[in-house]
């Protein structure tokens, strides 16, 4: 009966410990408008929209550059990127942004932040 205890608390102390690197171990952050907002005004940042060319006609953000995340090209075109940079990545809500953020690190970039909310929240701010 010890035994299984003892295997018991093994196993929950890992997972534990699991969880807590997963948590802080995010290739990127997810942030708020107000912090985007503030990260904009560094000189190093690249503002990168990763919508399709049909929703950025809609409407983007001053200064983004345009990289859509279901184009075939979309790897090819991240590679090219400065991996010195920070990189403001936004969508339509966050999801695809992800995913791009998800793409970039795996590329080696480091400083990589997420808009929570995407442009229909920056829109909505507005």
């Amino acid at each position: 009966m010890q035994i299984k205890l003892m295997l018991t608390a093994i196993i929950v102390s890992l997972g534990l410990l699991t969880a807590c690197s997963q948590q802080s171990g995010e290739p990127y952050q997810n942030i708020p408008l107000s912090e985007f907002k503030e990260k904009m005004k560094d000189s190093d940042v690249v503002i990168l929209d990763v919508r399709t060319p049909q929703e950025t006609a809609q409407g983007k953000i001053n200064g983004a550059i345009e990289i859509d995340y279901s184009s075939r090209d979309f790897d090819a075109k991240i590679r090219q990127l400065d991996k010195n940079k920070t990189y403001l990545v936004y969508c339509a809500v966050g999801s695809r942004s992800a995913a791009a953020c998800d793409a970039l690190s795996k590329k080696g970039f480091e400083k990589i932040y997420n808009l929570k909310g995407g442009y229909m929240g920056w829109k909505n701010a507005q």
